[in-house]
């Protein structure tokens, strides 16, 4: 066998092994599934945009676009948390154990403790507030912890990934192909196709 040879089997042996090396803990749970605080399904006026630092700026939830006096619904099952006044606007706050859902402005219908069933009522957008006046809107967040995350993904939405968008290649990123390529192989060649 030649030292190119041994070579390229190094590389596939390495990039077979490499994986199961470096692995990290099993996939998360995926996110629970919850329902719109707003019916029938609203338009986002403002989407998530988490901030870089703790007090840094950013958008910690969405904005929903609604009607004054429109039932506000609990995104997921749980229990309240918080119901009253925030700097004089009306907020509620409903814990899922890890996480919890934020509604603002809410006139609350229900009281610390209680426990509310996914798509529960919690009470009605107010629009003293809002964040898109004279518009009423909720501001709906949820965090975990101290981090807060995108809603959006509770109703199967959130961020989009896209794909890379190549030049003239595809970028070389896994083992076997950064090795295909010092020996030689052009971009986009199959493994199979060899010699180069």
């Amino acid at each position: 066998m030649s030292a190119r040879a041994r070579a390229l089997v190094v590389a596939v042996a390495l990039c077979v092994a490499l994986p199961l090396v470096t692995a990290g803990p099993a996939a998360s749970e995926t996110d629970p599934v919850g329902v719109w605080p707003l019916r029938p399904e609203p338009q986002v006026v403002r989407d998530f945009d988490p901030p870089a630092l703790p007090y840094g700026a950013g958008h910690r939830g969405v904005d929903l676009l609604g009607q004054p006096g429109q039932p506000v619904h609990a995104a997921l099952a749980g229990t309240v948390t918080y119901a009253g006044l925030v700097a004089g606007r009306g907020v509620v706050v409903v814990s899922h154990g890890a996480t919890r859902t934020t509604y603002e402005p809410v006139a609350a219908a229900v009281t610390v403790g209680q426990p509310l069933g996914r798509g529960a009522v919690l009470g009605s957008l107010e629009l003293a507030g809002s964040h898109c006046f004279p518009r009423a809107c909720l501001h709906w967040g949820w965090i975990a912890g101290d981090t807060y995350l995108d809603p959006l993904r509770l109703v199967g939405l959130g961020p989009v990934r896209l794909l890379p968008l190549w030049r003239d290649e595809p970028a070389v990123t896994s083992p076997v192909g950064l090795w295909l390529r010092l020996w030689g192989a052009p971009a986009g060649t199959p493994f199979a196709a060899g010699p180069w």
